[in-house]
C-alpha cells in the first residue's frame, strides 16, 4: 500500500461517516414538501452561499475546464474563473436573489417550472419546463463523474465503475435522509474541503516550479507555450470571452442554482450570502482556472503517459492529473477528497432538483386528480426519483466510459446541456421577475430557441447536419458559442415577442407583481427613509 493511499483512505472514511451522519441528523427537516425540498426557506447566508457555490463548481470544472482552458488560454484562463464569481455570484445574487425569494414565496412556487406555470397562468409551460430539465439536466449529471476517474486510478487502481457506485450510494444516502437541509450542510463542509484543498494545490504546484515568478518565465519560454500564453487576454480573446459568458450568465438560468434563492432565510442573509458566494467563487474558480493556465509546462509528461496523441489531440481531462502526480502524497490525499466533494455536492443540488420538478410538477398534479396523493406519498415519491435519477446518471455514466466510449452523441449531449438549460430558462425567468409586460408566448419563444439552437448543435457535432454557411458556422462552432447565442438570443426575443403578443399577457399581473410593494420595517442603518 503506498504512502497517498495509506493517507487518503482514513480521510475518505472519515468524510463518508460525516456526509452520511448529516443526512440522518436532518431527517427533522424533511418531513415535509416545503422542508425536503426548500429547507423550510429558512436557511442561512453562509450555508446558501456555499450550497450556491459548490453546485456551481464540481470536479467537472476542477479536472476536466481547468485543464482544457488552461491548455489552451494559458494564464488568461483566469478571467473564467473571475467571471463566474463578479457575473455568476455577484451579479446573480444582486439581481436575482432578492426578487427571487419574494415572488416565489408569494407564488408560493417550489421549482422553476412551477414559477413559469404561476407567473404566466399555464400549466403546459410548466410541463414544457419540466422535459427541458429532464432531458437536459440527466446528461449533466452523469458528467460529473468523468472528473474522478483518472485521480482514482492513479491513486487507487479501482474501476471507474467503482468510483461511480460509491459516489452515488452516499450522495444518495444523505439526500433522501435529510433533503436539501442535508444538501445544503454537506455542501458547506464540502466547500470548505475545496477552499483547504485548492489553496494547498496552487501552493504545492507553484513550488514545484520554483515559484510563481519562475513558473511564469517558464510558461513564456515554454516552446509549447510562449509569451501569448502569460499575457492578459492569451492567444485566443475571441474564444475566451465566449467561455466567460457560457460559464457566467449560464448560472441565471439554471433552475439548480436559481433555487438556491427560493429557500434564504432573510434580508440580511441575501448580503451576507452575497458576499461570501462571490469570495468563494473568487478562490475556488480563479483558483481552479489560475492553476490550469501552467498546464503546458507538462508537456513532457502528457507525451511520456501518451495522453497526447501523434496528430497532436490532448486528452485535456489528464492535463490537471498529470500535473498533481508527483506532488506529496498528504496533497494528493486531500485532492482526492477535494473532487469528491466537489462532485458530490454538485451531484446532490442536481439529483434533488431533478426529482422535485418531476415528482412536483408532473406526478403530484397527474395523482391529485384521482385523489391519491397526500404530503406523505409525495416525499416518498421525492426521494424513489431522486434513486431514480441517481442510478440513471451513474449508468449513463459507467456505459459512457465502457460501451459508449466512442459515442460522438453521448459526449455532445452533456456539451450541449448547459447552454439548452440556460437558453431557454434564463430570459423569461429573469424578466418575469422584474417586467410585468412579458407574456406567456415569448416564453414560448425562449423555450423553443434555447433548445432548439443546441438541438441543432448536437445534430452538427455528431455529424447529422453539415454547416456551409460562414455566419452558421460561427455560431455553431460548438456548444460554447450556440449556448452563449442561445442565451442572449433569448434575452433580445423575449421583450420583442411580448411587445408583439400583448393579448397572451397573464391575468392579475399587478397581483402577482404586488409582493415587491409590502411596506417592511427595518433600521436607519439600513434606510435613511
Amino acid at each position: 500500500m503506498t504512502t497517498t493511499m495509506m493517507i487518503s483512505i482514513p480521510m475518505l472514511i472519515c468524510f463518508f461517516a460525516l456526509m452520511i451522519g448529516v443526512g440522518i441528523y436532518c431527517r427533522k427537516h424533511a418531513t415535509n414538501i416545503d422542508g425536503f425540498v426548500l429547507g423550510g426557506r429558512a436557511v442561512g447566508p453562509w450555508l446558501t452561499a456555499f450550497a450556491f457555490g459548490t453546485s456551481y463548481f464540481s470536479a467537472v470544472i476542477f479536472v476536466g475546464y481547468a485543464g482544457q482552458f488552461g491548455w489552451n488560454f494559458g494564464l488568461a484562463s483566469t478571467w473564467i474563473g473571475l467571471g463566474n464569481a463578479f457575473i455568476g455570484s455577484l451579479l446573480a445574487w444582486t439581481i436575482l436573489g432578492r426578487r427571487t425569494r419574494v415572488m416565489t414565496q408569494h407564488l408560493e412556487s417550489k421549482t422553476m417550472p412551477d414559477f413559469f406555470e404561476k407567473r404566466y397562468d399555464s400549466k403546459k409551460l410548466k410541463v414544457a419546463a419540466s422535459f427541458i430539465v429532464f432531458v437536459f439536466l440527466i446528461p449533466y449529471t452523469a458528467s460529473l463523474y468523468n472528473g474522478l476517474s483518472s485521480l482514482f486510478n492513479n491513486v487507487f487502481s479501482v474501476p471507474y465503475w467503482v468510483v461511480v457506485v460509491i459516489m452515488a450510494v452516499l450522495t444518495g444516502i444523505y439526500v433522501i435522509f435529510g433533503g436539501y437541509m442535508a444538501t445544503a450542510i454537506n455542501d458547506f463542509i464540502q466547500g470548505i474541503i475545496m477552499l483547504v484543498g485548492i489553496i494547498a494545490v496552487i501552493a504545492s504546484v507553484l513550488n514545484d516550479n520554483g515559484g510563481f515568478n519562475e513558473a511564469v518565465k517558464a510558461l513564456a519560454g515554454n516552446e509549447h507555450a510562449g509569451p501569448e500564453f502569460t499575457s492578459i487576454f492569451g492567444p485566443n480573446p475571441v474564444f475566451l470571452l465566449f467561455v466567460v459568458l457560457l460559464t457566467s450568465l449560464g448560472t441565471w438560468g439554471l433552475p439548480q442554482m436559481v433555487g438556491k434563492f427560493y429557500s434564504i432565510k432573510d434580508e440580511g442573509s441575501i448580503k451576507k450570502g452575497t458576499v461570501i458566494s462571490t469570495i468563494f467563487a473568487i478562490i475556488v474558480a480563479g483558483g481552479c482556472y489560475f492553476l490550469g493556465g501552467f498546464g503546458k509546462l507538462y508537456y513532457d509528461d502528457m507525451m511520456a503517459g501518451g495522453f497526447i496523441s501523434s496528430k497532436g489531440a490532448v486528452m485535456f481531462d489528464k492535463v490537471i492529473p498529470t500535473m498533481l502526480s508527483n506532488l506529496a502524497p498528504v496533497v494528493v490525499a486531500l485532492i482526492i477528497v477535494l473532487v469528491l466533494a466537489a462532485s458530490m455536492s454538485t451531484l446532490s443540488s442536481l439529483v434533488l432538483t431533478s426529482s422535485s420538478t418531476l415528482t412536483l410538477d408532473v406526478i403530484k398534479p397527474a395523482l391529485m386528480k384521482k385523489n391519491k396523493v397526500n404530503e406523505k406519498n409525495t416525499i416518498l415519491i421525492l426521494r424513489l426519483f431522486i434513486v431514480f435519477f441517481i442510478t440513471l446518471s451513474a449508468i449513463i455514466a459507467i456505459l459512457k466510459d465502457s460501451i459508449w466510449k466512442d459515442s460522438v452523441f453521448i459526449a455532445q449531449m452533456m456539451g450541449v446541456s448547459w447552454g439548452a438549460l440556460a437558453g431557454a430558462f434564463l430570459a423569461p425567468f429573469l424578466y418575469g421577475l422584474y417586467w410585468k409586460k412579458t407574456t406567456k408566448a415569448a416564453v414560448v419563444v425562449s423555450f423553443i430557441f434555447g433548445t432548439g439552437l443546441e438541438i441543432i448543435q448536437l445534430c452538427i457535432s455528431v455529424g447529422w447536419i453539415t454547416v456551409t454557411n460562414d455566419v452558421f458556422a460561427f455560431v455553431f462552432k460548438n456548444s460554447l458559442y450556440s449556448g452563449v447565442f442561445a442565451m442572449v438570443g433569448g434575452l433580445i426575443l423575449v421583450p420583442i415577442v411580448s411587445l408583439l403578443t400583448q393579448k397572451t399577457l397573464p391575468q392579475n399581473i399587478d397581483e402577482k407583481f404586488s409582493c415587491y410593494d409590502v411596506e417592511v420595517v427595518t433600521n436607519k442603518k439600513d434606510s435613511l427613509g
